[in-house]
């Protein structure tokens, strides 16, 4: 097993904490939170141990987990990198793009293996379709949150957005060309609502919207490509992929046929993949792991949660243009 530490207490590294004192895979060391006194009390709460510094916790654990404010995420991963130790982060990577390149060169350089959490990666929909999505041509995805003050310190392509940009660029093998984006302040500071057109080399045209304000929750996407719709609601974890194939010559009495105006006669098959039950904040934990005991590459890999959050920067500096 290898030996775990968390660094940040707070909602999601609470959530962290618990699921990693679960494993089979994990050995949970303890954590670091930099607010001492609800330290104390997440270690009473939850006999957790509460190690004083992150030097501490580093000196005891093969992995570190970082569930920290976006800003601090690249001093705490260089941090373990410089120790030798594994580091799993949440999303984004780092703060900036230049933070994440620089931090991917360095555990390149130490032999240091590092996940990014992006985990609608895990998410059971969107993997039971994942191999189903063939190169699409065009995509179209809501990311909807009721008000929450957490996660506004950040524009909301930070907070939800990138979410839907990680799993996009992880099925659409081409460069992005062009990204037009809006974005307006309602209660922050920086952008609650925002809307994205990002425009790929090969074609491929993927339009965003992301808001913190709205009255329900959503997050569905919608892959279309030739011959194919796929939808993956990512809230309710269900999916959906209607295909078109040439109409056979006699076809059933209560198929569905499309005659499209050379004639052309296509057949509607509607499929519902199975969508089996997970926790995938375990998962994507828990396959990092794998990756680390059996020496291969991490599902959501640095380069991957750099690339996401170059992107993401490309969409906020759409904004003032």
């Amino acid at each position: 097993m290898l030996k775990v530490g968390v660094l940040g207490a707070g909602h999601l590294g609470k959530i962290h904490l618990r699921l990693l004192n679960q494993s089979e895979k994990y050995e949970l060391v303890g954590f670091y939170d930099a607010n001492e006194k609800y330290a104390e009390e997440v270690a009473e709460e939850f006999n957790y141990k509460n190690f004083k510094t992150i030097d501490a916790l580093l000196q005891e654990v093969d992995v570190i987990d970082i569930v920290t404010p976006t800003l601090s995420h690249y001093n705490t991963a260089v941090k373990a990198v410089e120790a030798g130790k594994h580091f799993f982060v949440e999303k984004p990577i780092t703060n900036t793009v230049e933070e994440a390149e620089q931090l991917t060169k360095m555990a390149k350089a130490k032999g240091v293996k590092g996940q990014v959490g992006h985990v609608e990666r895990f998410n059971p929909a969107f993997q039971a379709v994942n191999e189903k999505i063939d190169h699409p041509m065009f995509i179209e995805a809501h990311r909807l949150a009721e008000f929450n003050p957490r996660g506004t310190d950040v524009p909301v392509v930070l907070d939800l957005m990138i979410h839907d940009i990680d799993a996009i660029l992880s099925v659409v093998k081409s460069k992005v060309k062009k990204v037009n984006a809006s974005g307006v302040s309602v209660i922050s500071d920086t952008p609650d609502i925002a809307n994205a057109r990002i425009e790929f080399e090969n074609g491929c045209v993927a339009n965003l919207t992301a808001s913190r304000i709205s009255l329900k929750n959503m997050r569905k996407s919608r892959f279309f490509q030739r011959d194919a719709y796929i939808s993956v609601d990512f809230l309710e974890k269900k999916c959906e992929v209607v295909k078109m194939k040439d109409a056979p010559q006699q076809p059933d009495e209560f198929a569905m046929i499309l005659q499209n105006a050379e004639g052309v006669k296509k057949q509607i098959y509607f499929d519902n993949p199975e969508v089996d039950e997970n926790n995938a904040i375990l998962d994507e934990l828990e396959t990092f792991a794998d990756a680390i005991n059996n020496n291969t590459t991490p599902i959501v890999t640095l380069e991957q949660g750099t690339e996401a959050l170059r992107v993401a920067k490309m969409v906020i500096d759409s904004f003032d243009e």
